[in-house]
């Protein structure tokens, strides 16, 4: 099972076009099954158009403009014969300009769910935190993938929105993966309420065979407008008895171009029995 999750920062980078090509082709040369992003934009002028039947909706109302991100990027793997199925939510309305949200890709059609993860609820509020979750069959297993986009340990607010992750989770009977960004390097606190929870989740960092690189920020974004070093805050937690076989941050301009503020992270893994 191949996994990929990075925060696109999409058309808020320049050369968002291009970035989005380059996107495309690291799915298609990766094989993957199941990819998660962040910061996934839309217009709020764009034209609203209606999707077809690769897009799974949630159970939330949400209108798709014909610039979403994630449609763009399923639209450029389709002119590539590549066919991926996918949802998106809407947590709040980003630089006055985007709705933004969380988006999944599946080889496999996607039972997909939004969770409200803060206490705002309110798309004029860019606090607003709402996961995408989706249960998809990946190597023959049934899964439940979220999307995630958390917020920070010394805002007071990540582990709130933990704690109605794990709500939201907590009937799951299927293995968990659950990608994303989480603002929450290794030494917060943030990082071992994850792996003290009771989902099991485990890293999949620390499980590799095989290990590329580490972090997933090197400079000052924002929300880390004072960083100067090396963050890993971008991460793929699991649940089960999981192999993982090997672990590679890519968008770093190694292997792929630098396409975000945020590195990616790609996961090739085995989900058993328990």
């Amino acid at each position: 099972m191949k996994v990929l999750t990075l925060n696109t920062h999409s058309w808020l980078e320049e050369q968002a076009e291009d970035k989005l090509q380059i996107i495309a082709q690291e799915i298609a040369a990766g094989d993957y099954d199941v990819i998660a992003l962040q910061e996934v934009n839309q217009s709020i002028t764009a034209q609203t158009i209606i999707p077809d039947g690769s897009y799974c909706p949630t159970q939330a109302s949400v209108d798709i403009k014909e610039d979403n991100f994630a449609l763009r990027l399923v639209e450029a793997l389709e002119i590539m014969d590549i066919e991926y199925y996918w949802s998106w939510s809407y947590s709040h309305i980003g630089y006055d300009r985007y709705h933004e949200g969380n988006a999944l890709l599946s080889k496999q059609p996607i039972v997909a769910t939004e969770y409200l993860a803060s206490k705002a609820n309110d798309v004029l509020d860019h606090t607003t935190r709402k996961n995408l979750s989706g249960l998809t069959e990946v190597a023959g297993k049934m899964v439940q993938v979220v999307s995630c986009h958390f917020s920070w340990w010394d805002q007071g607010k990540f582990a709130y929105e933990w704690q109605q992750t794990e709500a939201f989770l907590q009937e799951a009977t299927n293995n968990i993966l659950i990608l994303g960004d989480f603002n929450n390097d290794e030494s917060s606190p943030g990082y071992q309420l994850v792996l003290d929870s009771p989902l099991g989740l485990q890293d999949a960092f620390t499980l590799s065979q095989k290990t590329t690189g580490a972090a997933t920020v090197n400079k000052a974004i924002d929300g880390w407008q004072e960083n100067a070093g090396h963050l890993r805050i971008d991460y793929v937690f699991v649940t089960g008895n999981v192999a993982v076989q090997e672990y590679e941050v890519v968008f770093d301009g190694n292997r792929v171009p630098i396409v975000s503020d945020h590195f990616g992270v790609k996961a090739v893994l085995t989900l058993t029995e328990g």
